[in-house]
Formats: structure tokens, C-alpha cells, sequence
């Protein structure tokens, strides 16, 4: 079989490609074996990948917003410098640190790095770049997400010091409170879309994403995650779990060498998955835009690759989630927990309600303009 150029340069040409070619010539137990391994060798590699490149975006973003040059020695224009530092940091001792919790204390990165992973493995980059497609998709990655609180609260735990206890009880209270937020706007698009299941829900935005065919209940609801998910990442203004000026470091003052290298990579990534997650649930996931009934633009948007399309809403959104950073002081801890229980999770309540209302009432755009969308 051979790959077909005549469509867009899709990976999931690829992959059919490749399983037909594997399922010619070896049994059905080889063929999933090598497609797992394969499957789980890509996954880690882009982790690591997008980690570095997020890196290097936000100093070069970060430098912009202050007038600075950022990375500009290792590499021409500073490209290697996220490498550089991954060696730095591979090379790194491991400090052995006097009466901790041994076991927990080794035992709290892998949290943060199996959760994150978890969640990154359920997201469609792109057509035929899903590992794993559950029909609870949404409620999957709202629970294995919320795993790494788990290495958070144990790092602060067994660090055996004050300043990583504070943080991690910062932290927890944090993630518990705005994860309830995060969850209620998924749940609110849930109720529009009928489904949880992501490749479903991505099929159903073709014509209109999310945002657009809920009105004013899914703007809200997108905003209110935008918010929630910036929180749960533990990035400024609420990054009072690592705030320097106080913590040191936070949770993680005592890690060094690879094991600070696992807490800096999730926190990169759940930035990523956050973004990632607001890209499929309401901006169409990698659904190009379409208009019913023009058929040449559609054509054109096609062409497309359906990863670039995913590729590029997620980096809008996570430009907007630095510029959010580098632009508004930390809050304190009374003003954070205030923004949630007072405002958000009230206003989340109301919205969802409003949101089933528009539902049983056929006042959502595709309802209302069937032949349009």
C-alpha cells in the first residue's frame, strides 16, 4: 500500500501505512505489541519535545514582554538552550536530604509524571493521532489529572520542611478548589455536545465549535476554564504554591537533579494539556473552519493538515496563558480562594443550568439553524 500524496500530509496516512503493512506479514499479538511500544516511544518523545519547546517559548515570550533578548547564545537565537539545561539537569547529583521520608519522598515526581502523562496519552492531536479514545473521554482526563495533587501533597509531606509544607497546602487547597470550577465548564459543553467521548464531540464542531453554538453559556463556560486550568497549573498570578519571594521554591525547595527535572516537565506540560483540552471541548479540537455550503473554501481549509490546525489553537491558547502570567501580580491566598468560592463555582451552577435550558429548548445554533450547521 502506498502512502497517499494526494491528500493532505496527514501522519494518519502513516499509520494505516504501517498497520496493514504489520498485519500482512505478522500475527495479531506481534502487530499489537509493536503498535503499543511504538505508540508509547512517540508519546514520550513528544512529552519531552513539547516540554523544551514550551520552555524556550516562554522565555523568548517573557523576554518580549520585558524588553529583552532571552536565549540568544546556545544555538543561533538561544534554540539549544532548553536542551542545554535538560543536560544540565540530567547530569545534576540527586541531594539526599537528612530525616525525609525516603520512599514518598522518590515516591511524589513519578505522581506528577504518571498523571500528566495519563492525560496527555487521551488527547487527538490530529486525525488518526488519538492512543486512546474512551467514550468518557472528559471524565477521564478530569480524574487522571487530578492525580498529581497526590505527588504534590506527598513532595511537601516528606520533604521534612516548613517551606515545602506551606507550599503543598497551598497547592492543595488550590487544586481542590478550582478543579471543581474546571470540571463544571467541561460538564456545561458536555451537556451541549451529548457526548464525552472526544473524537465524538470533535466530529459535532465541524460547521460550529463549542464556543460559538452554546451563545453565551459557552463563552462563559470557556472563560471560567481558562481560568480554573491556569490555577490548577500552579502559574502566576497563582502560583502561591511556589512563590519565590516566600517558599523559596515551594513544594519542590529540597528536589534537585532529574527529580526537580519531573516537576518542572509535568508543569509544562499541564500547561500544554490544559490548553490543549480547551482546544478540543470548545475550539473544535483539529477541525478546520467550515462553512456549510462552501465547498472551495472548505477544500482549501482541508488541505490543511488537521495536527496544524490543533497545533496552532493550543499555541494561541498558551500565549494567552503566558501573557495572563507576565502581566498580573500574585494574588494572595485569601483573593484566591474569594475568586473561586464567591464568584466562580456560583456563576458555574447558574451556567449550567442555563445550559440545559438551551439544550431542552432547541436554542442552541445548530437547533435553531439545522441547514446552516
Amino acid at each position: 500500500m502506498l502512502l497517499n500524496y494526494s491528500q493532505p500530509l496527514e501522519i494518519s496516512n502513516l499509520t494505516t501505512w504501517l498497520d496493514t503493512t504489520l498485519r500482512s506479514s505478522l500475527p495479531e499479538f506481534w502487530v499489537l505489541l509493536i503498535e503499543f511500544v511504538l505508540v508509547a516511544v512517540v508519546l514520550l518523545t513528544a512529552y519531552a519535545v513539547i516540554a523544551l519547546i514550551l520552555i524556550y517559548a516562554e522565555r523568548k515570550i517573557t523576554a518580549f514582554f520585558q524588553a529583552r533578548f532571552g536565549p540568544n547564545r546556545v544555538g543561533k537565537w538561544g534554540l539549544l538552550q532548553s536542551v542545554a539545561d535538560m543536560i544540565k539537569i540530567l547530569l545534576k547529583e540527586i541531594i539526599k536530604i537528612n530525616r525525609s521520608d525516603r520512599f514518598l519522598f522518590f515516591t511524589a515526581p513519578f505522581f506528577m509524571i504518571v498523571a500528566s502523562m495519563g492525560t496527555f496519552g487521551a488527547i487527538a492531536f490530529g486525525k488518526g493521532l488519538h492512543a486512546i479514545d474512551f467514550n468518557i473521554g472528559v471524565l477521564y482526563v478530569t480524574a487522571v489529572s487530578s492525580l498529581g495533587i497526590i505527588g504534590v501533597l506527598l513532595a511537601g509531606w516528606s520533604s521534612n520542611n516548613k517551606y515545602s509544607m506551606i507550599g503543598a497546602m497551598r497547592s492543595g487547597a488550590q487544586f481542590v478548589s478550582y478543579e471543581l470550577s474546571a470540571g463544571f465548564a467541561l460538564m456545561t459543553i458536555v451537556v451541549l455536545a451529548g457526548t464525552m467521548q472526544f473524537s465524538e464531540m470533535i466530529e459535532g464542531q465541524r460547521y460550529c465549535w463549542n464556543i460559538f453554538n452554546g451563545h453565551i453559556s459557552s463563552i462563559i463556560a470557556f472563560v471560567i476554564y481558562l481560568i480554573s486550568g491556569h490555577a490548577e497549573t500552579n502559574r502566576g498570578p497563582f502560583d502561591l504554591p511556589e512563590a519565590e519571594s516566600e517558599l523559596t521554591a515551594g513544594y519542590h525547595t529540597e528536589y534537585s537533579g532529574l527529580q526537580f527535572g519531573f516537576f518542572y516537565l509535568a508543569e509544562y506540560l499541564n500547561m500544554f494539556i490544559i490548553a490543549s483540552i480547551a482546544t478540543t471541548v470548545f475550539l473544535g479540537g483539529y477541525m478546520p473552519i467550515q462553512v456549510h455550503g462552501w465547498d472551495s473554501f472548505n477544500g482549501i481549509m482541508d488541505f490543511i493538515p488537521s495536527y496544524v490546525w490543533f497545533f496552532g489553537k493550543t499555541a494561541v491558547l498558551i500565549f494567552l496563558s503566558l501573557w495572563v502570567r507576565w502581566s498580573f501580580p500574585r494574588l494572595r491566598i485569601d483573593q484566591l480562594l474569594n475568586l473561586e468560592w464567591k464568584y466562580l463555582l456560583p456563576i458555574n451552577l447558574v451556567n449550567i443550568l442555563v445550559m440545559v435550558i438551551l439544550v431542552l429548548t432547541g436554542l442552541t445554533l445548530t437547533d435553531l439553524f439545522p441547514g446552516l450547521f
